[in-house]
């Protein structure tokens, strides 16, 4: 098997400018414990804050739940930064260590012209983006 053309790790540094947060349309899918811990952070029941911040969407044959944005496509837990920032989704905490983003070179430094983070700041080694990577396929999003 060959090596990931990130094994001598990659650059990121968050600049919160909140693009991944904000102003496109985009799906942020809850895996049972980030359920669980959104819920309980915000002393809710599960049922109540499925009711109240998520929806179902189909992605493919898969019906998936994702939080709700706001009419302009904000996350439904951005004001003026994350309200949940400590509890929040494990998709969200582990951006931009997606499947996608680091499947190759030019998925990343796709990545790098839409994201003003990537390739600046610290550098994740290779363990710590498998690590994230690991945590996603581990806690899946809910497919219902």
């Amino acid at each position: 098997m060959s090596k990931p053309f990130y094994e001598d790790g990659l650059r990121f540094e968050c600049t919160r400018c909140s693009n991944c947060c904000r102003h496109e349309p985009g799906y942020v899918f809850l895996s049972e414990s980030d359920l669980q811990r959104l819920a309980k952070g915000l002393g809710m029941t599960q049922e109540d804050f499925v009711k109240r911040f998520c929806r179902v969407v189909e992605v493919g044959s898969a019906r998936m739940l994702s939080l709700v944005e706001k009419p302009n496509y904000d996350c439904v837990f951005w004001d003026n930064g994350c309200t949940v920032y400590k509890d929040r989704p494990l998709q969200c905490r582990s951006y931009p260590f997606w499947d996608a983003n680091v499947a190759t070179t030019e998925s990343w430094e796709q990545l790098s012209g839409v994201c003003p983070g990537a390739n600046r700041g610290k550098l994740h080694t290779k363990n710590e983006i498998d690590r994230w990577l690991d945590a996603r396929h581990q806690d899946p999003p809910i497919v219902l």
